[in-house]
């Protein structure tokens, strides 16, 4: 089967230093304005998502509800992953256009 276009962007955000993951650095960098795009796990639980979409819609920071942890982590080379942020502008804009031909991307203001 051919990988998602979007897992392997991912990859290389991750390989080009782009990407973080982890709860508090990713609320760090929502906090601080860092990331432009936020990934959350698909199958993360309800007190997460309901903390990253009030934190990112707080900040004005575009989330998207993509995959499930097992795929996020395969994805960018390590074990299981609930949450990622992109920190690039540019590797955001092209991520976030390919998830919103294929997952629930929220474009923060709803």
């Amino acid at each position: 089967m051919k990988q998602n276009k979007t897992l392997s962007q991912l990859g290389m955000a991750m390989r080009a230093g782009k990407l973080i993951t982890g709860d508090e650095i990713v609320l760090k960098a929502v906090r601080n304005k860092g990331a432009f795009l936020v990934i959350l796990a698909g199958d993360a639980s309800d007190n997460t998502k309901k903390k990253f979409r009030d934190k990112c819609s707080t900040y004005g920071i575009q989330l998207a509800e993509a995959f499930d942890r097992e795929q996020l982590g395969k994805a960018i080379g390590k074990p299981e992953r609930v949450v990622l942020a992109v920190t690039d502008a540019q590797f955001g804009k092209m991520i976030a256009s390919h998830l919103s031909h294929n997952t629930e991307v929220d474009h923060i203001g709803e």
